[in-house]
Order: structure tokens, then C-alpha cells, then sequence
């Protein structure tokens, strides 16, 4: 866990010990690490057939204006990348209903508010697009919905609000985003028909990934993140299957590849939380062959390896194979709503509003100064300043708004280059629109990997689908972008540092406090004559997802200026103590 500065003997952090804490959270150091990410390459596929079928017959047809709002809709894709399909169809359809309606609303207001006439409708475009870049932040976060998210949500409502559009044109601008946004919706669900189960091997090849590394760590921070990602992973897992861990030891396993491999995955983690077992690099080696083989779309089903250390069996050091059926979908979901009605206190909603709000604060607040001053200033497609501080807000603490930072100051100056390039070349509309076609395809391939290089595809794509819209001069649209995108960076670092909170130690005080509450369940369980409130292995799912939430506040509270004021000592012990109770309600 993050560890912050050592008070002296009277309780205050000194001087220098603040100096070295601020330069720790202000350091960019891993902005630009690429990670590994099953499946990125089919995802970035369908990312490109969503936009390109709509959009491209409307070029072709002379209606380019219209094959950008089509391409808006079709960023719906972006959502719900690890979700089992029959979730990702109900998300999806609510994320295409908001990008619809940011469409359709933000041609409105630029029908009524006429912005680039200036004056106070370019005021209220600004006012308008701050407010929908706070409510798009707080929406996604609660809904726990990860990637670019809130952006591209701001970016379809401030390209629609910022247009010169008339009355006549509201109605086919919102049919093109809709148009979008269900071709974005049946191209993510396109892979239910070969491949039913592709979410949930790809979710349980990141948790065999995330247990070998468990496995290969070295004692201390080390090892300590990598047994929070592991349960994380694991738990996701658990959770995409529709089921959680074994609940005692027999003969028989539990069918399904992956619920088994998920299973090997929780026996493995709940063992070597503190030291890696006899044999773990070869047990590691073993586990990422079958990862490999698992996110391998070329294998319709499953395959399995047969020397897994596959619980139960001789020389494994876990128990014999688990019952059939484990703990039911309904209990294990019961268990994680237990745990989130614990991280929110006495109410669940108060805690949103309290975790989420100054996020969605900063965002606002970020978005409409950076606004309004390219407005005062006279910048030429002023909303790009707006989108750029919110894609440097859009992160969870101080820390990682100066990473975000980094990676978007680099990432637009090579994106810049790249459309200086493709502009130079004199591009009719239909050449135009294929280069934004393949620029999608190599955002959604890098972004989950590396947000930096992700951004050197935005950066191009927003200029090509701006003069796509309407054709200026190439080096005005680059000037405006430079400009727009310095005046962005630098409000969003400024709003980041001076929007200081506490709420994020009050949520590692409650968490603590969760942990403890889901231990002293675990210790009633593991002790059956007390007869505890709930059964052994519900009362490990609920144990596992509060360490891992204590582990992302405390990581969450480390990343702000604001200090928590919790004992780290507190908190190791608290996980120490949880992992521990993990072994001893292991079955057998």
C-alpha cells in the first residue's frame, strides 16, 4: 500500500517531509508504461467497423457533415470492453441513448445560443459543456465505467453545441449519432455469435496473468500490489462467471473450463498471499501458457492445461477439488452488495455523492475555466481547450491528473505531426474519412494499453472529423489545437492542485472500517460454533472485495495533497490480518 510521510513525535508532518510527499504525488514516473491487454486487437476491429458502416455511405452520398455525428454515435463501442455480452447489451443501449442525446442537445443549444456568433451564447455553449462534463464524470464513475468515458461524452455534446447548425439540422444530426451508436451496439455484441464465452476467458486469462505475477513478486510493496491485482482480477472473474469461490472440499470439480481455472486462480491466491509455495516459477510459466491459451481466439472452446496446479491434487499445497456449484451466482452477488453497503457507511448514495462529487467538481470547474478563457482569448475552436482539461481530469486523484498530463501534452504533439501530415496531403472528404476510420482503430487498440499513445490518435482524429465538418486552413486548425490544448492542460493541472479534499481519506477510514467489519464475519464463519452471521466462503467473497477497496482508498488517498491522517501500520495490518483469515476459510 502507499505509504505516506512520517510524522515526528509531535504528530506533524515537518517541512521537508511535505516537500518530499508533494514531489511524490506530482511525479509523472509510469505515465508512459505499456501494459498488456487480451483481446485489444478484435476490440479495436469492431471499434472501426462501427464507425466506418455508417459513416463512410454517408460521405459517399455528399453528406460528410453527417458522417461525423455518425461517428460520434459509434463511440459507444468504446464502453463495456470486459462485460459479458447480456450485460454489455444493457449498458451499451444506455450509453448509445446518452450519446444520442448529446448529439441532439448540443445541436439544439447551438441552434438557439448561435456561438460562434460570440457574446452570451458562446457563454452559455461554455457554461453548458461544463456541466455536461461534470455530470458525464460523475455518471461514469458511479457506474463504474472505465476508459476515455466521461470525454468522449463531452466531446460529442461540445462538437454538436459548437456547430453551425440550423433548425433543420437537428433532427438528422441526432438520427446519424443514433445511427452510430446501433451499429457501435451490434458490432459489440457481434462476437456473442462464435464465441459466447469470449468476456469471460479473456476476464479469467487476466486473472491467471495477475496470479503469476503473485507468484513471481518479490517480498514487500512489491508483492503487496501484486496480491491486490490478483484478488482483483480474481474476483472480477469470479463475478463475470456468475459465481463465486469453492465453499468446501470434494471429489468431484465444478464444470466449466474457466470456473474451474478461476477456482486454481483463488486456491493459488489465498496461499501464497505472504511467500510463494515450492515450484511458483514453474507454476507461474505453467499458469501463463494457459492464459495464453485461454485469450487465444482461435480456440473456440477452452483449452485446458493438464499440468495446472489444480486444487486438490498431490503436490499442489491446496485442498482437493471443490463441490460442484461452489457458492451460487445469488449468494456471491449478495456478498459484493454486502461489502458496498459497508464502504458506503449508513448510506450507500451519500457516499457516492461524497467519493464522486469532487471529481465531478474538479471537472466541471476545469472545463468551464479552460472555456472560458479560450473564449476571452479569441481561440478558434475554443471547446478543444474545454476537452482538453477534462481528459487530464478525467482521473481519480492529483497523482494521476499529473500523469495524465504528461501523457497528453506527448501524445499531442505527435498527434499534431500526424495530422500536419495527412492535412498537408489535400485529402478529398472520402480519402478523410478512411484515415479517421484507421486512427479509431489505432485508439482503441493503444488506449487501453498506454493512455499517451492512445492520445497520438485523438489528437488527429479530432482535427480530420473538424475539417471534415467544415474545411478551414491546415495551419489555423493546428494553431487553434496547439493553443487550445496548452490552455487546457494547464487549467486541468491548476484545478487538479487547488480543488484539495478530504474525501478521499474519509473513504480510507471507511473502508478500514468495512475491512474490519467483513474480518470479524470471517472470524465468526471460521469458527462454526459461534454461529456466524454468514456461510465460509460468502464470507470470504465480502472479506477479498474489502481488502481490495481498502487497498484502492488507501492507493486513491496516497495520490491527493490532502493527507489521510491513517496509521499506514493500520492499514498493513488490516490487510495482513484480512489474507490471513482467506487461508484459514480455504477449504480443506
Amino acid at each position: 500500500m502507499p505509504q505516506p510521510p512520517v510524522p515526528d513525535r509531535s504528530g506533524r508532518v515537518g517541512r521537508s517531509g511535505r516537500v518530499r510527499e508533494a514531489l511524490r504525488v506530482l511525479s509523472p514516473r509510469g505515465a508512459l508504461v505499456l501494459g498488456r491487454v487480451d483481446g485489444a486487437l478484435w476490440f479495436a476491429v469492431r471499434a472501426a467497423l462501427a464507425m466506418a458502416l455508417p459513416a463512410l455511405p454517408l460521405v459517399a452520398a455528399g453528406e460528410p457533415r453527417l458522417a461525423v455525428y455518425a461517428m460520434l454515435g459509434a463511440f459507444t463501442t468504446t464502453f463495456g470492453r470486459n462485460l459479458p455480452y447480456r450485460r454489455r447489451a444493457r449498458v451499451l443501449a444506455v450509453v448509445a441513448l446518452a450519446m444520442t442525446c448529446a448529439v441532439a442537445c448540443g445541436s439544439a443549444l447551438a441552434v438557439a445560443a448561435r456561438p460562434s456568433e460570440g457574446g452570451l451564447g458562446a457563454v452559455a455553449v461554455v457554461a453548458a459543456t461544463a456541466l455536461v462534463a461534470g455530470a458525464a464524470k460523475f455518471c461514469c464513475d458511479t457506474a463504474r465505467l472505465g476508459g476515455l468515458g466521461a470525454v468522449l461524452l463531452l466531446f460529442a455534446f461540445a462538437v454538436a453545441a459548437n456547430g453551425a447548425t440550423t433548425a433543420a439540422q437537428v433532427g438528422p444530426q441526432a438520427a446519424a449519432a443514433a445511427v452510430g451508436a446501433a451499429s457501435a451496439w451490434l458490432w459489440a455484441l457481434s462476437g456473442r455469435l462464435w464465441h459466447p464465452d469470449r468476456p469471460q476467458r479473456l476476464v479469467t486469462a487476466a486473472a491467471l496473468r495477475a496470479v503469476a505475477d503473485l507468484l513471481e513478486s518479490a517480498d514487500g510493496a512489491a508483492r503487496s500490489r501484486a496480491r491486490y491485482r490478483a484478488t482483483a482480477a480474481v474476483l472480477q472473474a469470479y463475478a463475470s462467471l456468475g459465481a463465486g469461490p469453492p465453499t468446501g472440499p470434494s471429489d468431484g470439480a465444478r464444470g466449466g473450463a474457466c470456473l474451474r481455472l478461476a477456482d486454481v486462480c483463488w486456491s493459488l491466491l489465498v496461499r501464497s498471499a505472504y511467500r510463494a509455495p515450492a515450484g511458483a516459477p514453474g507454476q507461474a510459466r505453467r499458469l501463463r501458457s494457459q492464459a495464453g491459451l485461454l485469450a487465444d481466439g482461435r480456440h473456440r472452446s477452452p483449452v485446458l492445461v493438464g499440468a495446472l496446479p489444480v486444487p486438490g491434487r498431490p503436490g499442489t499445497g491446496g485442498s482437493r477439488a471443490p463441490r460442484p456449484g461452489g457458492v451460487p451466482a445469488s449468494g456471491f452477488d449478495a456478498a459484493l452488495r454486502r461489502i458496498a453497503e459497508l464502504r458506503s457507511g449508513a448510506d450507500r448514495a451519500s457516499r457516492r455523492a461524497a467519493v464522486f462529487a469532487v471529481p465531478a467538481l474538479r471537472m466541471t470547474l476545469g472545463t468551464g475555466t479552460a472555456g472560458t478563457l479560450a473564449v476571452l482569448l479569441g481561440l478558434g475552436h475554443g471547446y478543444w481547450a474545454a476537452i482538453s482539461a477534462a481528459a487530464v481530469l478525467h482521473s481519480v486523484s492529483v497523482r494521476t491528473t499529473v500523469q495524465r498530463a504528461v501523457q497528453r501534452t506527448v501524445g499531442t504533439l505527435a498527434g499534431l505531426l500526424i495530422a500536419l501530415a495527412v492535412l498537408g496531403a489535400g485529402p478529398g472528404p472520402m480519402a478523410l474519412a478512411l484515415v479517421i476510420v484507421v486512427l479509431e482503430f489505432a485508439l482503441e487498440y493503444l488506449v487501453v494499453r498506454n493512455y499517451a499513445l492512445g492520445v497520438v490518435f485523438v489528437t488527429p482524429l479530432a482535427l480530420l472529423m473538424s475539417d471534415l465538418v467544415a474545411p478551414t486552413g491546415t495551419l489555423g486548425l493546428l494553431r487553434d489545437r496547439a493553443l487550445g490544448s496548452v490552455l487546457g492542460i494547464g487549467v486541468g493541472l491548476l484545478c487538479a492542485l487547488l480543488v484539495v479534499h478530504d474525501r478521499a481519506a474519509v473513504r480510507v477510514e471507511r473502508a478500514l472500517a468495512a475491512c474490519a467489519a467483513a474480518a470479524a464475519d470471517a472470524e465468526r464463519a471460521a469458527a462454526p460454533a459461534t454461529g456466524g452471521a454468514l456461510p465460509g466462503a460468502q464470507a470470504q467473497a465480502r472479506l477479498a472485495a474489502a481488502v481490495v477497496e481498502l487497498h484502492e482508498a488507501a492507493d486513491a488517498a496516497a495520490g491527493e495533497l490532502w493527507e489521510s491522517g491513517i496509521d499506514p501500520v493500520r492499514l498493513a495490518a488490516a490487510e495482513q490480518h484480512a489474507y490471513l483469515l482467506l487461508q484459514r476459510l480455504s477449504p480443506g
